[in-house]
């Protein structure tokens, strides 16, 4: 029989761990256990989220994967259903936008490269190519960025 989160000396449990040592000193599968919350009567949710981190194929790009990774996919694991696996995915969009500057209205653009970086840290996880329309006004100052709708037209195979 699995041992029990409870079962554990309490500074080893992650809830607790992350209360009396902060957040640097838990482990990936440590951070997604306090996520997916509960286990299975078979395992802790620290051996669901060690199972979730196996699913990374290649290991070199770390946590990362779990940005691309499907709510089908994780529900594959025993344990993970469909509100746990919409949980992961949620946190990791939230980790996408708090990289992202939450205000670009107060955002100057003086050269190109300004924009990029902007551009760069908003798109560098996306799946496709995605347009973007960056309005400024006269002083250079971002009013607004909207992303642009690009379609395929199915019969002629050009865009529009």
């Amino acid at each position: 029989m699995p041992i029990k989160i409870k079962e554990l000396p309490e500074l080893e449990r992650p809830y607790e761990k992350l209360e009396w040592y902060g957040e640097k000193v838990l482990s990936n599968a440590e951070l997604l256990a306090i996520i997916i919350k509960t286990g299975t009567k078979q395992e802790t949710s620290v051996q669901l989220a060690q199972k979730i981190l196996n699913l990374n194929d290649t290991k070199s790009e770390g946590i990362n994967f779990l940005r691309n990774i499907s709510i089908e996919e994780l529900m594959q694991i025993n344990g993970i259903g469909k509100v746990k696996a919409i949980q992961l995915k949620a946190v990791g969009e939230l980790a996408n936008r708090m990289t992202m500057p939450s205000n670009y209205k107060k955002i100057t653009i003086k050269e190109p490269y300004d924009l990029a970086k902007i551009m760069m840290e908003e798109l560098r996880f996306q799946k496709r190519e995605i347009a973007k329309i960056v309005i400024l006004n006269n002083k250079n100052e971002i009013l607004k960025m909207k992303n642009i709708v690009v379609r395929r037209c199915q019969f002629c195979q050009s865009f529009y």
